[in-house]
């Protein structure tokens, strides 16, 4: 029988910085994994997160809404596109990723985030 679960991102499962300008808290909740993912002003997943993913483009999926700022995504097929503060989004695995602007890119992931930026 499931039981009511709740969660706070201000004391989460696990936080997981990146090599640096930012970090994700994880919650573990529902069978799942709900990440709190702030991405500073310089962000880049080549920089701050390949090194610690292993792989050339982000290999994860995500499902998340934005809550703050802007960022810009390249497939691995070269189209790109933004997102920013308001949106809902969901982007496939074989992306890049950096932050546009001086304000954090603050995003709720609610798919990809069981292994992301995850030292293997």
């Amino acid at each position: 029988m499931s039981s009511f679960e709740s969660k706070r991102f201000d004391n989460p499962d696990e936080t997981r910085p990146f090599a640096d300008k930012g970090e994700v808290k994880i919650v573990s909740i529902g069978g799942g994994v709900v990440g709190h993912v702030t991405f500073e002003p310089g962000w880049k997943w080549t920089e701050h997160v390949r090194p610690i993913a292993g792989t050339e483009s982000c290999q994860a999926a995500h499902v998340g809404y934005v809550l703050s700022g802007r960022q810009v995504v390249k497939m691995d097929d070269g189209s790109e596109f933004e997102i920013s503060a308001g949106d809902v989004v969901s982007i496939p695995a074989g992306h890049d990723g950096w932050t546009v602007g001086d304000e954090p890119c603050v995003v709720i992931d609610f798919a990809g985030m069981a292994t992301y930026a995850k030292p293997n």
